[in-house]
C-alpha cells in the first residue's frame, strides 16, 4: 500500500519487486567494474556502508569533502554506465509519485551489512534540486528515517522491505533522512537515483 510521509514524499510498497532480479543482476555487473568500498568522510572516519556508483558521475567522499566525479578515484576509469533497467525503474517510480519526466544521471549503490547505518543527512551535493530523489530497497528489511528541514526535526521511522521505493522532492527535497543500524542477519542493497549534473 502506497502512502505519503510528507508533502512531496511517498513510499511505494513493493514497486520494484517485478524487476528486482534484473536490478540485482545489474548491481553485480556494476560492482565487477567498480567494487564496493567504504569511503572516508571529511572528519577521517570510514563510513559503515560500502558504496559504489554508476552513471555520468559518482558521489565520492574523502578528507577534502563530498562531491561528484566523472571517474572512479580508485581505478581512474569512468563509472559504469547506468543500465536501462535502472533508468526505467527510477523514471516510473518518480512518475507514480507525481514527478514526471525524471531522468537521473547518477545512481549511488549502497551495500548495508549488519550494523551498517546512515546518519541523518541531506542530499545537497546536486546542482538540480527541482528533480526528486528515488530510493530503491533490495534485500533485507531496514528502518528508514525521514525527518524535516532541520536535523532536530522528529523523524518518521518507516520499515522498508525488498522492492519498496521511496520518492521525495518538491517541498521535501532537502529533508533530512537516514537508515537505522541493520539488525544481525540482515543485508540490503539501496539504489539512490539523482539528477546531479
Amino acid at each position: 500500500m502506497n502512502f505519503q510521509i510528507a508533502e512531496g514524499a511517498v513510499v511505494l510498497r513493493g514497486f520494484a519487486v517485478p524487476c528486482s532480479d534484473a536490478l540485482e543482476a545489474a548491481v553485480h555487473a556494476i560492482t565487477a567494474q567498480a567494487p564496493f568500498r567504504h569511503m572516508t568522510v571529511p572528519g577521517g572516519h570510514k563510513m559503515s556502508v560500502a558504496m559504489t556508483n554508476c552513471g555520468k558521475a559518482g558521489w565520492v567522499s574523502d578528507r577534502s569533502g563530498y562531491r561528484y566525479e566523472a571517474t572512479d578515484p580508485e581505478t581512474g576509469m569512468r563509472w559504469p554506465p547506468m543500465p536501462e533497467c535502472f533508468t526505467e525503474i527510477a523514471a516510473s517510480a518518480a512518475a507514480q509519485a507525481g514527478y514526471g519526466k525524471f531522468c537521473p544521471d547518477v545512481c549511488l549503490i549502497n551495500d548495508y551489512q549488519p550494523g551498517a547505518r546512515m546518519a541523518l543527512h541531506q542530499d545537497k551535493d546536486e546542482r538540480d534540486f527541482t528533480a526528486p530523489i528515488v530510493s530503491v530497497s533490495l534485500g533485507g528489511p531496514a528502518t528508514f528515517l525521514f525527518g524535516g528541514v532541520s536535523r532536530k526535526d522528529k523523524s518518521h521511522r518507516i520499515r522498508l522491505t525488498h522492492g519498496d521505493v521511496v520518492v521525495w522532492g518538491g517541498p521535501a527535497r532537502l529533508f533530512f533522512h537516514g537508515v537505522s543500524p541493520l539488525k544481525p542477519g540482515a543485508a540490503r542493497i539501496n539504489l539512490t537515483f539523482r539528477k546531479a549534473l
